[in-house]
């Protein structure tokens, strides 16, 4: 079962969140709040997987937030909501360790699914938005060495440097002839070996090292 808390400060908004995600046989609503200190107070005292985490709240911000709750030990999963798709905010709410960014207009099955994929230790980000993501990590400041990177097999290169250029698992897997399943064992060891929480620290590390092709970008 995947616990959700839900943080927006619009009741239509929680009251719409929650019948959707309660009428899922997998998941369950444990904490429905409408600022950001109190999603921070209800991760510290729940079992949560998966936080719906609006941007914009009263008391403290969802990105504010975010940032505390990833603070705290074995912090759940953040998926950040919000009306506005301005780039700042992408950028922002990944550094504040979201692994997931949704436009509040997603369809329902775009929202149980992001949470189901966060759930699992994936990243979620509305299609519209991957563009950006890519092209942020691709002006990230460059450094010559990133922990890790050293470690990676040929192979897991290979795997990073799809990936950094904003191809699924399943086109991974085509261009290097690979199952799906090999594609996510090498992921997992590149997350690993690089000290990262997902796939879009790995796309930042990656072009940080400038073993991604900056041209490559979807």
């Amino acid at each position: 079962m995947i616990r959700v808390a839900i943080a927006d400060d619009l009741d239509m908004i929680r009251a719409g969140f929650e019948l959707i995600i309660e009428n899922e046989s997998d998941m369950s609503v444990v904490a429905s709040v409408g600022d950001g200190r109190a999603i921070i107070e209800a991760c510290r005292t729940r079992h949560v997987d998966v936080v719906l985490m609006d941007i914009r709240m009263p008391e403290l911000d969802g990105l504010t937030a975010t940032e505390r709750i990833m603070t705290q030990e074995d912090p759940p999963r953040v998926v950040i909501l919000t009306t506005f798709g301005l780039d700042e905010y992408v950028s922002a709410a990944i550094v504040a360790g979201a692994s997931g960014f949704l436009l509040k207009d997603a369809s329902a099955t775009s929202l149980l699914d992001a949470i189901r994929a966060v759930a699992a230790g994936d990243v979620a980000i509305a299609p519209s938005l991957v563009r950006t993501v890519v092209q942020q990590a691709r002006n990230s400041p460059r450094v010559r060495e990133v922990p890790g990177i050293d470690e990676l097999t040929e192979r897991e290169l290979e795997v990073l440097q799809h990936l950094a250029a904003g191809r699924s698992n399943a086109e991974i897997a085509e261009q290097l002839y690979l199952s799906e399943a090999t594609v996510k064992t090498h992921l997992s060891r590149v997350l690993a070996k690089l000290g990262v929480r997902d796939r879009v620290q790995a796309v930042i590390a990656a072009f940080a090292a400038g073993i991604a092709d900056a041209t490559d970008v979807p």
